[in-house]
Formats: C-alpha cells, structure tokens, sequence
C-alpha cells in the first residue's frame, strides 16, 4: 500500500469568539393563594362520597379527619351556637317550681323549656317526677297537668281546710261609715254619690269605692240633669240578707226622726 502524500496546508480557522454569560432569570414571586372548591355534599356527611372517593375516609382531599367543605364546617358551627348548657337538675327543679308557683293558668312543657333553656323532653320528664314526688310526700298541694300544662293545685282531701279559710276571710266585717253608705242606697235608690254625702253629712267617696268593691252596689245608669252616676244594690246583697227583693227591707220610719227629709233637702 503505498504511503499517503501529505495535504496542503489549509487556511487557519478563526478564532472563537467567548460565549455571552447567561441572563439571571428573576424568580417568580408567589400569588395569592387559590381557595379549593367547594365538594358538592351528597347524602349525609358519613356517607358524603363525592366524585368516586369518601369525605369520611379523607381520600378525596387531604388527610384523614379533615374538613372537606365548607357546608360541613357552617352546620357544626351552626350546632355549636345553638347547643344548650346542661343545668343542674337540683337547680333547674328548683326554677320549675318557682315558675308554678307564679302562673295563673297551665303552662305547657315547652314555654318551661323556653324559659330555663332546656331540651322540652329533659323538662317533662322532670315535670312528671315532680308531680309523683309531691305525692309520694303526701305533700298538702300536688301537680297535675291539665288542659295541655302543668300547673300546682291543692290536694283534693284538704279542700274543706281551703273553703273554710276562703269563707273566713270574705267574712270581714264592714265599717260604720260602710254600713251608713250602703242603707242610703238600700232605702234611696238609685242614687247619686252627692245625695248619700247629703244624707250623711260627710264625703262618702271612699266608702262607696269599698262597696263596688265588694259588690254590694253597683252603678246603674246616670241621672238625666247632672249625668252624675247612679247606684243601686245587687244581688248579692240580697243573698247575704237573706231577702228576695229591697221590697221586703225593714221600714225604716221607726227609726228616722220626723224631719229627716228636710235635713236631707237643706243639705241638698
């Protein structure tokens, strides 16, 4: 093989010109976060699967145990605010009597609930073990619950007790002044509170009041010239006199002097 002649020389190669340094790039600044959307609810929030995964098993979005839409955190907050202090039993038996003590007329379970902030079952169940507690006191007043609510009466067996102290006290017997007063209207009426003042001498203002009061007068229409008010007796002031009508009243000229009329018409 017979040996290779060696080439011309070519021409020289440029030089290399140095490469550009690179450009810094800035680092890009973070933006604001971006929230994640809300996962449809569907069904109850232990079943609550939403696209294939669980919410409960925390498989859809995050970890175990964690909160995946913002329905479910309203609804705890939402059951949080309205969750109701237990109260004592002690102090809320208390409470529940102090109420009865002071109604009227039957009170349902769940104005009590509403007044002592308390589940409605809670205090009727607290309400019924009241009422058998009085009676298993033998207590001399009980609780019954009547007419849709519960309100505090007297034991039946200690009712002649009540009637007889009842009786008692209506029995109050009335003053001078009330018993003057009301034979001016007996023997006078109907009457005008300016006559029975003539009659008596005296302002009879009160005693006529003490007389509505009791019901033993009453107003019955006015006097056609002064439109004062006219009085009268009721019935039950015949009732406690034992009369059927005034017309059976006792006469009363024994026991009047002779110019009584002509007093009462000075005094007019």
């Amino acid at each position: 093989m017979p040996p290779i002649a060696p080439g011309e020389p070519g021409e020289p190669l440029p030089p290399v010109e140095p490469a550009e340094p690179p450009v810094p790039v800035p680092p890009l600044e973070p933006g604001p976060p971006v929230p994640p959307e809300p996962l449809p609810l569907a069904g109850s929030a232990a079943a609550g699967s939403t696209g294939g995964g669980s919410t409960a098993a925390g498989s859809a979005v995050g970890g175990p145990g964690e909160a995946s839409t913002d329905g479910a955190v309203d609804s705890a907050v939402d059951a949080g605010e309205t969750q109701l202090i237990a109260v004592p039993e002690e102090e809320l038996r208390g409470a529940l009597e102090a109420i009865l003590l002071v109604v009227d007329e039957p009170v349902s379970e769940i104005v009590l609930a509403q007044v002592v902030e308390q589940p409605t079952e809670r205090v009727a169940a607290l309400l019924t073990d009241i009422a058998a507690w009085y009676t298993r006191q033998d207590r001399g007043f009980e609780l019954r619950r009547v007419a849709g609510g519960w309100r505090l009466y007297t034991r039946p067996r200690f009712a002649a007790y009540v009637e007889k102290f009842v009786t008692d006290g209506q029995q109050v017997r009335l003053t001078q002044a009330a018993l003057e007063t009301l034979a001016v209207v007996a023997y006078k009426q109907p009457v005008t509170r300016s006559r029975i003042s003539a009659i008596r001498g005296v302002n009879c203002d009160g005693v006529v009041r003490t007389l509505l009061t009791r019901g033993l007068i009453e107003e019955c229409g006015s006097e056609p010239d002064s439109n004062a008010h006219l009085y009268r007796t009721t019935t039950l002031f015949l009732e406690k006199l034992g009369l059927d009508s005034v017309a059976e009243l006792p006469a009363l000229a024994p026991f009047l002097p002779d110019d009584v009329e002509a007093l009462a018409d000075a005094h007019g």
